[in-house]
């Protein structure tokens, strides 16, 4: 592949040295054409030279991170966002299918990153909703998935998703009027993300449920009725009292 043009922008000079070297020592074909200590000197060498992707930090002073989409009217780069843990923030990068490092950075995390990075530029379609973003880190309030789906990236709602359920490697994500997404994220990926933080329940080891579409239990059947009886789910016995306590 072509050189990759990336821009980095961390207010730790430390932080911005250890990232230079680590991408200097990665396979990935990068040129480092600046490195910036803040979003204000960031944004305006992002706007003079238009890299490919810009590696930039969560906590900076003035303004953090992901405050960038205050500054452009439409992102056409790529970002990773480096981050010391904050769980709120990954939780919103998570749900936002938006890439990020933690530091200190792991070289084979960067790798996989990087990986990444080159599959996205290679297709160019990615749809990326960092307004949605914004919010969610702001509001630490989670309403929004990004599922991908055959190249795509589907921008979702929670409240919308009815039920998820695993096909293989696979999960087909049931949705209000009776539409589906197939996606190649297994059952466990959606369970970690927003499984206890949310109105969603993992009835079986095959489906995650909405409890606020719950119809029916049916009992002797392990069955549970969403949706105005349009999906029926199964739901393991040694789940059945948990499901019974959540639901009152």
């Amino acid at each position: 592949m072509t050189q990759i043009k990336a821009v980095l922008v961390d207010d730790e000079q430390r932080a911005r040295d250890v990232l230079v070297n680590l991408l200097n020592r990665a396979t990935t074909n990068i040129n480092i054409i600046s490195t910036c200590s803040n979003l204000e000197e960031g944004v305006k060498k992002i706007k003079e030279l238009q890299p490919d992707v810009v590696f930039l930090d969560v906590q900076m002073p003035n303004y953090a991170g992901y405050e960038i989409v205050k500054f452009f009217d439409k992102i056409d780069f790529e970002i990773i966002f480096i981050t010391a843990y904050d769980k709120y923030a990954i939780k919103a990068f998570e749900l936002n299918a938006i890439d990020y490092l933690v530091k200190p950075i792991d070289r084979t995390k960067l790798n996989i990153a990087l990986e990444k990075l080159e599959e996205k530029l290679k297709q160019k379609n990615q749809l990326i909703d960092y307004q949605s973003l914004l919010k969610t880190i702001k509001d630490k309030n989670y309403k929004k998935i990004v599922i991908p789906e055959l190249g795509n990236r589907h921008i979702v709602d929670l409240k919308n998703i009815v039920a998820i359920e695993a096909s293989g490697s696979y999960s087909v994500i049931h949705l209000k009027e009776n539409k589906q997404i197939t996606t190649s994220k297994n059952l466990k990926y959606f369970e970690e993300i927003f499984l206890k933080e949310l109105s969603f329940f993992r009835s079986h080891r095959g489906w995650i449920i909405n409890l606020n579409f719950v119809e029916l239990l049916h009992k002797t059947e392990l069955l549970v009725t969403l949706a105005n009886g349009s999906l029926k789910t199964k739901i393991s016995r040694n789940k059945i009292e948990d499901f019974e306590k959540v639901l009152k």
